[in-house]
């Protein structure tokens, strides 16, 4: 589709851009409720910032640990690499990719480490950032659909890749999988920011997002066509990490919620 341009000489990656966009546009909705909720703005966009660092590094080293063999191989035979440059060539190519399912729990689990290093309200400042967490990931799936990566399957209406990086996505009529689920991510994000303006599950909304996004993520993945996922048991690693996240989030639910008592 469209996945570089130059600027000012510069290569400039679409998916990079989009992503960067989805940051800025789900700081700026965090930053805009945690003042309208009368919660402190800034404690919530360095609460965001610790998480999206820690969860793009999630991420890249996540999707190193999907291709655990070519980890292995690399590092078996370290005396067999001929230089240092080439040895940076193959860790690039190794941590390379990202996988959103382990930028995301990283990130859950950094921003709630800092919530509660700052002695702040977590379910308060979860709720918050609960529906952020798919406006900026509707995005990153846009910046997918015009860099060519997780493509979806074969489908006699669909799109022809004939630009995308990895060679297998080109000239073959795919799915927009990613599309679909920028939509339903989009469509998350709104309902939870109702559920938010509203006043609803509160201290809820982010175990309500990983039972919701766990169900989309988990059909959707029949629909996915590339192959460099890892499979179990018939089941992609997205599909059981589905599986466990929806499990997780429906405990949650269960429980009381602090918030629901404490909060205005």
């Amino acid at each position: 589709m469209f996945p570089y341009f130059y600027l000012f000489g510069k290569l400039i990656s679409v998916y990079a851009l989009l992503s960067l966009i989805g940051v800025l546009a789900a700081g700026a909705f965090a930053y805009r409720t945690a003042k309208k909720t009368g919660r402190d703005p800034v404690s919530m966009t360095i609460l965001l910032l610790v998480a999206v660092s820690t969860g793009w590094a999630g991420s890249h080293l996540t999707y190193a640990l999907v291709g655990y063999k070519d980890l292995v191989k690399v590092f078996s035979n370290l005396d067999k690499i001929p230089s240092f440059s080439v040895f940076l060539e193959y860790m690039q190519y190794l941590f390379g990719g990202a996988v959103y399912y382990g930028g995301l729990i990283f990130g859950i689990l950094a921003g709630l480490w800092y919530a509660k290093r700052k002695k702040l309200d977590r379910s308060v400042y979860a709720d918050i950032g609960a529906p952020a967490i798919p406006l900026f990931h509707a995005f990153g799936r846009i910046g997918c659909f015009l860099g060519g990566c997780c493509y979806g399957v074969e489908c006699k209406i669909g799109f022809i890749y004939t630009r995308a990086a990895i060679e297998e996505a080109n000239g073959v009529r795919r799915f927009p999988i990613q599309l679909a689920e920028a939509f339903l991510n989009f469509a998350l994000f709104a309902f939870l920011w109702y559920l938010l303006a509203k006043g609803r599950l509160k201290g809820k909304l982010l175990p309500l997002y990983l039972c919701l996004y766990g169900v989309i993520r988990f059909i959707l993945e029949f629909w996915r066509g590339d192959e460099h996922r890892g499979f179990t048991l018939g089941l992609s690693t997205s599909q059981l990490i589905s599986l466990v996240l929806f499990a997780c989030g429906l405990f949650m639910l269960t429980r009381p919620s602090k918030a629901a008592e404490d909060s205005p």
